[in-house]
């Protein structure tokens, strides 16, 4: 059968833009240290995102105390991103070029185009939060905010986008890190300003545990678990023979730290704001009037910082789709879509409640996958054979033409598993959150229904397949 090898290209272009895409990082390009997880993943986390998911935590009817509760428990789910940041130093390549040695290079396709349409519609909300953002600019300016400023904020806003993910992934490194000091002092004044407003007492009663369920399920998600998918996509710059314990350490402590002090905050100032927290804006009800511009204009900053990550990987993802594009090529396409996504979700007036649909169904296909991917790593004893990635066809990972069943079937239960337990009320309530009066299982379900499948049905076969290449 004949072999398809992907065409390796020069890691660098022009100006320092980056070229290469999903192709092997050979050992003398391999520039990273473990450490620089830390300073990447803590400036991306540094983010008014995280700020707002800590106000809406508080939207589900939790008492402070509760609160805190869920953000420290939800947030030991970044564990999940370092180990998922392991195989990356062991191929040398990207993720789901990797997820070719557990589901196929065909059946990889599939979840493939799940994390694609995931990617996008981050970068969408956080295109979208950077046009809001320019908006609450120009009406404390007392411009009118009229359809030719949305259309100029829009485009105004892809362009920008476009900088970081085209340099690639060295630049945006440095980048973050160099970034997370005004970061860092930003909300150091926003608590200052803030903190002795807090009403730790809000809220007597609480939530019961099903709502707390539900509550974590939603902390899970935005932390550790909704990043799974692009940890190697960072990782794979780093030496094969880098310490397992110092990646996903550093990783950890780079998105834990920041990820449970900004929730804290954001819950603590959704004691005195209530729902009008919620929102990039609204978190403006804080402080005083003269706070507002350097607010926003971080915000912004730090929003294109985070979102080129999000970019980055999703022009990888569509090179590990077998589309004949270049990375530059697909992080166009990408800006493209999402400044049109964008436009649709500014002018359907629709943002919050597109946001809330995309954010309760991630989990469905996730939750599933991680579980597979670091089962099948574990099962092939944490070895990759680097070229046979690499093909579309042929190899030792083409097996049923291909496709890997057993990861197939593995999925699909998981996902029904995940969705027989989802509480994403009005818009989905599961059978099995029914009965249990609102709670939601589903990530839980998700992720050891799709690994124990995965486990029993996948064991014999990928122990033979490490054992003899």
């Amino acid at each position: 059968m004949k072999e398809v090898l992907e065409i390796p290209v020069a890691e660098a272009g022009p100006l320092g833009i980056e070229r290469r895409g999903i192709d092997y990082v050979p050992a003398g390009e391999r520039w990273a240290r473990p450490v620089n997880l830390f300073w990447m993943w803590a400036g991306a986390i540094f983010n008014v995102e995280y700020l707002v998911y800590g106000a809406v935590l508080m939207s589900f009817g939790l008492s402070f105390a509760q609160a805190v509760f869920i953000i420290l428990v939800g947030n030991l789910s970044w564990v999940l991103l370092g180990l998922t940041s392991l195989q990356g130093p062991l191929a040398g390549t990207t993720t789901f070029t990797i997820n070719r040695a557990s589901y196929g290079p065909k059946g990889s396709k599939l979840l493939a185009v799940f994390n694609w349409l995931t990617q996008v519609g981050f970068e969408t909300e956080g295109i979208a939060l950077i046009v809001l953002a320019g908006l609450a600019l120009a009406s404390n300016s007392g411009v009118h905010a009229g359809v030719a400023l949305k259309i100029a904020l829009i485009v105004g806003a892809s362009i920008v986008q476009l900088i970081l993910p085209l340099f690639g992934h060295e630049v945006i490194l440095k980048t973050l890190r160099v970034l997370l000091v005004p970061f860092v002092v930003l909300f150091v004044i926003f608590a200052a300003l803030s903190l002795s407003k807090v009403n730790v007492h809000s809220v007597h009663h609480g939530a019961n545990w099903q709502t707390m369920l539900e509550a974590l399920a939603f902390i899970i998600t935005t932390s550790g678990l909704g990043w799974t998918e692009n940890g190697n996509d960072y990782s794979r710059y780093l030496p094969k023979a880098s310490s397992a314990k110092a990646i996903v350490g550093w990783v950890f402590l780079g998105t834990f730290i920041p990820s449970v002090l900004l929730m804290g905050l954001g819950a603590a100032v959704a004691t005195f704001l209530g729902s009008n927290s919620g929102s990039i804006t609204g978190m403006a009800g804080a402080f005083s009037a003269w706070f507002l511009w350097p607010y926003l204009i971080v915000a912004i900053v730090q929003l294109f910082a985070i979102n080129s990550l999000d970019l980055y990987s999703s022009g990888v993802t569509l090179q590990a789709l077998g589309l004949k594009l270049t990375r530059l090529q697909a992080v166009f396409l990408d800006t493209v879509i999402c400044g049109l996504l964008t436009s649709y979700a500014i002018f359907s007036n629709s943002f919050n409640s597109l946001l809330n649909e995309f954010v309760l169904f991630i989990v469905v296909w996730v939750a599933p996958w991680t579980a597979i991917y670091l089962v099948d790593w574990v099962l092939r004893k944490k070895k990759y054979v680097e070229e046979d990635l690499q093909k579309t066809k042929g190899g030792v990972y083409y097996r049923n033409n291909g496709v890997h069943w057993q990861a197939i079937i593995a999925q699909v239960l998981g996902m029904a598993a995940s969705l027989l337990a989802l509480d994403a009320y009005p818009h989905y309530v599961s059978p099995i959150s029914n009965i249990t009066n609102g709670a939601d299982f589903s990530v839980f379900t998700g992720i050891i229904v799709a690994g124990v499948a995965y486990y029993l049905l996948a064991k014999k076969g990928v122990e033979s397949e490490a054992s003899t290449h």
